[in-house]
């Protein structure tokens, strides 16, 4: 009987996957004592030093990531990546098998917003985010796999301008099934060759949530160019989404699917703070059974008629002139705009609205009606009155 495969002191138990980026095994760490996945490098790599070095300068940076959402890598050997083993189905796997429910995803959707906000914070961007690098465990965490290995793939002596910096398209021919899967949740400046910044994340992530959602991609069609066409120029379809999701992550959506960046979502923590206080579901009320009428409801509801109309007349001729009509004016803070919400609270002394500022993050601000001031209240896309106007 053959020994069991090993790379330095890891032994190889079983084959979990293979794709563009390599294959990945079930090992032992020998010295440790515990399981591992090891991801071994394409070939490509071997024929490139200069890429393999930056690639382990950069994974030596990965390794400092400490998330509980982020799947750890513990470090290189050779052309492979000692990751840490996560059990459980991947997002992708999830998704197969229909919409996610909405008090499903959401949870799931902060953990990722959580995951990306820390490694955001850290200067690392994905750039590969996608459901089948999203794994669930049994106890119900989202891990975040790869992170940052695509921004680490890049080259740093042509810079990220050209397309083939983008670390979906610098892999060779070997690599056509992680385009394949990939450019599905490539943002659009990620399509066009730009330079991506945490805005790609973004908009990836909102790709991803809009599927789990619907159980759909948003972005399918039967080849790669296809494919990315639709992400430069197709229309979305908002329809899909389902009824009762709350208006202020469908809002959120909206932002972070904007294809021009300078638009969309700046920062992820605005979407984590949606997702953690979802607001009122914008849904029709449940259909109530008509009850049954007495015979002597018509000429009851006749009488309450009457006596309505007739102390009508007499407050009519004793209420005072009515008040003049006030008009005013609201602007936006400097540089900013408006963004969707405008209400007066129910005592009618302030008004409440949301508008984006130069950095593009939403706040709520509430201004007295005789004031030409507004108080900056909260960072928020959506907001509603308390019924003492509070």
């Amino acid at each position: 009987m053959s020994p069991q495969p090993s790379i330095a002191h890891f032994r190889i138990v079983s084959k979990l996957g293979e794709g563009g980026m390599g294959v990945v095994y079930r090992a032992t760490d020998t010295k440790l004592n515990r399981d591992v996945a090891i991801k071994v490098l394409p070939d490509s790599f071997a024929a490139d030093p200069d890429r393999l070095t930056r690639f382990t300068r950069e994974a030596q940076v990965l390794a400092s990531l400490n998330h509980p959402n982020i799947a750890a890598i513990y470090g290189v050997e050779d052309r492979a990546l000692v990751l840490e083993l996560v059990d459980g189905p991947t997002l992708a796997e999830r998704i197969a098998g229909g919409p996610i429910p909405v008090d499903e995803a959401l949870p799931i959707a902060r953990q990722i917003a959580e995951a990306l906000e820390y490694a955001h914070e850290k200067g690392i961007i994905h750039r590969d985010l996608k459901p089948a690098n999203v794994k669930i465990t049994p106890e119900g965490r989202v891990k975040v796999l790869d992170f940052g290995l695509a921004k680490a793939m890049a080259s740093e002596a042509s810079g990220a301008s050209r397309p083939e910096a983008s670390a979906t398209l610098t892999m060779q021919a070997t690599m056509a099934g992680v385009i394949l899967g990939t450019a599905a949740y490539m943002s659009p400046e990620q399509a066009r060759g730009q330079e991506a910044d945490q805005r790609a994340d973004i908009w990836s992530f909102g790709v991803l949530v809009y599927e789990m959602l619907t159980g759909r991609k948003l972005f399918d069609a039967p080849t790669v160019s296809d494919t990315l066409a639709a992400v430069l120029r197709a229309d979305l379809d908002w329809s899909a989404l389902p009824a009762g999701l709350p208006s202020n992550i469908r809002t959120m959506l909206r932002r972070c699917l904007e294809r021009d960046p300078k638009r969309r979502l700046r920062d992820i923590w605005a979407a984590r703070i949606e997702l953690e206080q979802p607001a009122t579901e914008q849904t029709a009320p449940a259909a109530v059974p008509a009850p049954r009428r007495s015979p002597l409801v018509p000429w009851i509801l006749a009488a309450v008629m009457t006596v309505v109309a007739a102390v009508t007349v007499i407050l009519v001729r004793q209420s005072p002139p009515a008040a003049p009509l006030t008009q005013f004016e609201v602007f936006p803070p400097e540089k900013g705009g408006f963004s969707g919400w405008i209400g007066v609270s129910p005592d009618g002394r302030n008004l409440g609205f949301t508008a984006m500022g130069a950095d593009g993050v939403p706040r709520v601000w509430v201004r007295p009606i005789g004031s030409l001031q507004a108080r900056l209240l909260a960072t928020g896309f959506t907001f509603f009155w308390s019924p003492d106007s509070r």
